[in-house]
Order: C-alpha cells, then structure tokens, then sequence
C-alpha cells in the first residue's frame, strides 16, 4: 500500500492534535459560512485560515499546491453567477449585448465563490496533517462510528494517491498510442473527460474488489474489535473545537455589525 502525503511539520501545535478534535474543528468553523451571503464573511473566515495554516504545519506553498484546484472551482461559480443569475439589482458596471454585470450580481457571485474557498480549505489543512490510520483509531473510539466505516475510510485515504499514479499511467499510454490533443483546446478537453471517466471506471473496480477482500477477511463479522493504538481526546483538542466556534461566531458577528449581514433564507 502506498503511504498517504503528509505535509506537516511534526513540531506543529494543531497537526498533534486529536483527529476527531480537528475534524470537528473544521466543521463548526465551516458550517456558519452557510448561513450568509455577503463577501466579507468568507473572506475574514479566508484570512483565518490561512493564519492558522503555519499551526497545521503547513508552509503556504504546499497549502497552493494542495488548495488550487478550489480557485478554478471558485471562478467558475463567478463566472457563472456573471452569466446566468436571474436577477441583476443594483448599479450596471458592465453592459455589453447579453453580458450585464451589476453590482448585486457581483457581490453574490463573489460571496459565493470566496464561500467555496473558506468551507473547504479546513478540510485540505485538516486532511493533509492527519494521518489516515489515526483518523480511523480516533473516529472508532472518541466518535463511536461503526468500524465498517472507519475502515472503509481508511482504505479509501490509503488509496488516494493511486489516482494520481493512475492518471499519469493512462495519459503515457495514449501518447504512446497516438493519442494527444496536441494545441486544439476542444481536443483537450474531449481528451481530458475520456481520461476521467477511464480512471472513474478503474476507481470503481478497484473499490469492489477492495470491499469483497476486506469482507472475506471478516471486517464486517460483528465480533468486537480492538484497537492497537489509543487516541486521547485532551484539554487542548477540546480547546480547539471550542476555539473554532468562538472564531466563527465572532465573524458571523462582526458581520452583522457592519451591516452587511445578508442571511442566505429570507
């Protein structure tokens, strides 16, 4: 099996702690940016994150190298809300033929994608500094999940950086075939789609055969399991979780005070 990426330092405060602790962390931190519409709540949440990324461990280079895929999913939603909103209120910044940019069509747009980033840039600190195998000790005895599903999460992390190796793989065998795009951006992106639906295809192979072996080995007889290594939940993981509602009370808080509050129902 191919050992996960870590990318933490191993002196960092927050990558030592608990893995449930951070999990949770993550999710009370991330969950109240649901609640509101305006841009300046993800991007103080933003601003936070990326503060507390040097306590994960993690240098902001390999934080871009880990987090980039969220800044194209982030401008597709802009670009989108530019192009399709249904209502276009406030002042007109761009008017050009079907193409009409007003002020409330970009403050949505940019809440909404600057919200993409800040609910999901915990999870890539929380996951890159967590070690799969302890996830799942942690989620089995502090959170009580069923074991079936630990495990399964686990296979499921341990098997993550095979989907890179595999797509390198198939894109070598059709150049090697003949098979390229070469400049023809249309090409690229047909290519781009067959190359993701052949790793999906082996993704979901690869899985069946994983569950039918770990059922033939009895990780689903009942029989009660042990576990060789123990994850504490301490003071300070509680501080944490503690910590992360604080932090996303007071923006949601500091939000409303400057006015621009806008809640996502009514």
């Amino acid at each position: 099996m191919i050992p996960y990426p870590m990318v933490t330092a191993p002196a960092a405060p927050l990558a030592r702690r608990n893995p449930v602790a951070k999990l949770a962390a993550a999710l009370l931190f991330s969950v109240p940016l649901l609640a509101t519409l305006d841009p300046l709540v993800p991007s103080l949440a933003i601003a936070v994150e990326l503060l507390a990324a040097p306590l994960f461990g993690v240098s902001y280079r390999l934080l871009a190298r880990r987090a980039w895929p969220l800044l194209f999913s982030a401008l597709g939603v802009l670009v989108t809300m530019l192009l399709f909103a249904a209502e276009r209120t406030g002042d007109v910044l761009v008017s050009a033929g079907p193409l009409l940019v007003t002020t409330g069509v970009l403050g949505t747009g940019l809440g909404l994608a600057l919200r993409v980033i800040a609910v999901a840039l915990p999870g890539v600190l929380v996951f890159a500094t967590t070690d799969p195998t302890d996830l799942a000790d942690a989620l089995v005895q502090n959170a009580k999940a069923p074991p079936r599903f630990a495990i399964g999460a686990l296979a499921a992390f341990r098997l993550v950086p095979l989907l890179g190796m595999e797509w390198r793989m198939i894109s070598m065998a059709r150049r090697a075939r003949g098979v390229d795009a070469g400049r023809n951006p249309l090409a690229r992106l047909r290519l781009f789609g067959s190359t993701a639906f052949t790793l999906l295809v082996g993704a979901i192979r690869r899985g069946t055969r994983l569950a039918t072996a770990m059922d033939a080995r009895g990780f689903d007889s009942g029989v009660p399991r042990t576990s060789a290594r123990r994850q504490h939940f301490t003071g300070a993981d509680t501080v944490l979780v503690v910590g992360a509602v604080v932090l996303a009370a007071a923006i949601l808080a500091t939000s409303v005070v400057l006015g621009t509050y806008r809640p996502l129902i009514g």
